[in-house]
């Protein structure tokens, strides 16, 4: 009765998912203004506690990059009255694994845990959403830290740094350009108080979408919610962040990067297209069917089957697309030749065929065959406690609802061949796009 009446009185319940009774969604609004979703699966007694912030390194201040990724890391620092260090001792100490994650538009925290430990990690997350804490001593040392990631993550691999100046080059205004790490000019320059002030702008229930899923009974992780959040205030600094847009887009950029290190060269394009939208998803799922069926198989999509094993002049080619972003989507387009194959020539074939699929249209067998793949994975993605949790914290804390969420498979089944041929037609424009190619110095002989 008690969890009822917290249900009626602090909750608004706004959806549920349809498509999986056995496993119900439920998606609920506290008092503060904390978005809550709960996914019941009973199958083990455990539960994945999640909290988003939709904040990230796109909304970070001019010359502090990296200072959403720097929070992060600070998080776990202490509170008020949790030691440097004590939260992920404590989740450890009761069986559980932790960890969190920065993308340009969200940061996020989570607990694996045996179930009977949830109102624990509310507990402990609570208290840091409002209490975190940490002195030079603490910050200067995770500074040094975020540096040699970069270090390592990055600047050690000639692959991450070439995708940095493709990004670079893409965005001429937006900070998707900016690096999620962050610039290490400007990392070098970050202090606690900018972590701080970040913070304080940003972290709060009406600025955080929490995420239970797993072994739970939704009224009581909805009261257990409102016992540990509920009693948080809302942060009255938190006021929506104006990101920079793209100008139009009137010419093509190009990128070339040399480097000894690189094993073989290739050639990588990336397309500026739009993001999964709220209410029509139509054409993020006609542009995913697209690059399944360009680029989605080893062995049957059309840039492998023509250039890998028709033509022999491709060790490797490929077709991705990355919808799930606030602002903007990206679809990439790639080809690593066979030796004495230049990367120019490698690049002509490439969008020989590309052009020739879009003139000619879908192969009907084909279209079916990955449709029911594309299908199927995203099915069997359903059957992951934490992928779940992940597309819901994800999609919202991008504009999406539960809704566009429980819709997604609805979508691509919508799709026609014809609504892929349009979308590739229209949306792979290349003067909204960046070419990068990577290869080896070239050498020359001095006789």
């Amino acid at each position: 009765m008690f969890a009822r009446s917290l249900f009626v009185a602090g909750l608004l319940v706004i959806g549920s998912l349809a498509a999986a009774k056995a496993s119900p969604v439920t998606h609920a609004t506290l008092e503060n203004g904390l978005e809550v979703v709960v996914i019941e699966d009973r199958r083990a007694p455990v539960v994945v506690h999640m909290v988003w912030y939709p904040v990230g390194a796109a909304d970070e201040p001019p010359l502090q990059s990296g200072i959403a990724h720097f929070l992060e890391h600070l998080m776990f620092k202490g509170t008020d009255t949790q030691a440097p260090g004590e939260f992920s001792a404590v989740v450890e100490a009761n069986g559980g694994r932790d960890n969190a994650f920065t993308s340009w538009d969200y940061t996020g925290y989570f607990q694996r845990v045996a179930s009977d430990r949830l109102a624990l990690m509310m507990e402990m997350e609570a208290d840091r959403m409002q209490n975190l804490s940490f002195t030079e001593a603490e910050w200067r040392p995770e500074r040094d830290v975020i540096l040699e990631e970069r270090s390592q993550v990055l600047e050690s691999r000639v692959g991450a740094q070439f995708n940095e100046a493709l990004l670079a080059a893409l965005f001429k205004s937006h900070p998707y350009g900016v690096p999620i790490i962050g610039w290490r000019h400007d990392m070098a320059r970050l202090t606690g108080d900018m972590a701080m002030e970040f913070y304080a702008a940003h972290y709060g229930p009406n600025n955080a979408i929490l995420v239970v899923a797993g072994d739970v009974d939704t009224a009581e992780a909805l009261a257990m919610a409102e016992t540990h959040y509920g009693a948080i205030p809302a942060n009255p600094a938190i006021a929506p962040v104006i990101r920079p847009s793209e100008p139009p887009h009137l010419a093509e950029r190009r990128v070339l990067m040399e480097d000894a290190r690189v094993g073989n060269p290739y050639v990588n394009r990336i397309y500026l297209v739009p993001p999964r939208r709220s209410g029509d998803q139509s054409e993020a799922a006609a542009l995913q069917m697209l690059a399944a069926l360009l680029g989605g198989s080893a062995t049957t999509s059309v840039l492998e089957r023509q250039l890998n094993f028709e033509e022999g002049i491709a060790l490797s080619a490929w077709a991705s697309y990355s919808g799930m972003m606030r602002d903007y989507g990206m679809f990439m387009l790639g080809i690593v030749p066979v030796e004495g194959v230049s990367l120019d020539e490698a690049e002509a074939a490439m969008d020989r065929v590309v052009a020739g699929f879009l003139e000619n249209g879908v192969d009907l067998e084909q279209f079916e065959r990955v449709r029911r793949q594309i299908r199927a994975s995203e099915i069997y993605g359903l059957d992951d406690t934490q992928s779940r949790a992940r597309q819901y914290g994800t999609g919202l804390s991008i504009g999406l609802t539960v809704a566009d969420i429980d819709g997604w498979i609805a979508a691509l089944e919508a799709v026609t061949p014809e609504d892929v041929i349009a979308a590739g037609r229209e949306l792979l424009d290349r003067r909204a796009s960046v070419t990068g190619h990577l290869t080896r110095p070239q050498t020359s002989e001095v006789n």
